[in-house]
């Protein structure tokens, strides 16, 4: 069997102190992540978190920054993730669109809250994407290349 790495996106948004997270329920447990998904076949990490933060949110995001790349190989199925997550603006909000499958709700939680909630963590990349973004990381969206 051939080893590929699940290469997804994030979204790392604060306002007002607060993060947005969504619930979602993933093999009969909810637990608590950033808006955020896999990255589709022909599809840019700029389009797929845009895209990502708009399914699970209802909310139109604007990328600003890259927050980091992050490698977790989950103990739990043996898979490795690689994450890209972004830092941006939240422009418009859609009330009425319904939630990617699987998503009960999003919330504003404070770092606080977060870091008290790590047992409903999805993975370990939530605490530390919001440990990046409070210590101020981030890198140009321009490090990122499109190559054809």
């Amino acid at each position: 069997m051939t080893w590929k790495p699940h290469v997804t996106v994030a979204a790392i948004i604060c306002r007002d102190g607060r993060f947005l997270l969504v619930e979602e329920q993933i093999d009969g447990r909810m637990v608590l992540n950033q808006p955020a998904g896999h990255l589709e076949e022909g599809e840019s990490l700029l389009d797929a978190v845009v895209r990502e933060t708009l399914e699970e949110t209802g909310w139109d995001f604007a990328p600003r920054a890259l927050l980091g790349v992050y490698r977790w190989p989950s103990p739990a199925d043996r898979k490795t993730f690689l994450r890209f997550a972004f830092t941006g603006d939240l422009l418009r909000h859609d009330a009425e669109r319904p939630l990617d499958q699987g998503i009960i709700r999003t919330l504003w939680m404070t770092p606080e809250e977060i870091a008290q909630s790590t047992t409903r963590h999805r993975s370990p990349q939530v605490h530390r994407c919001i440990g990046d973004f409070l210590a101020g990381t981030r890198y140009p969206l321009d490090s990122l290349r499109e190559v054809s």
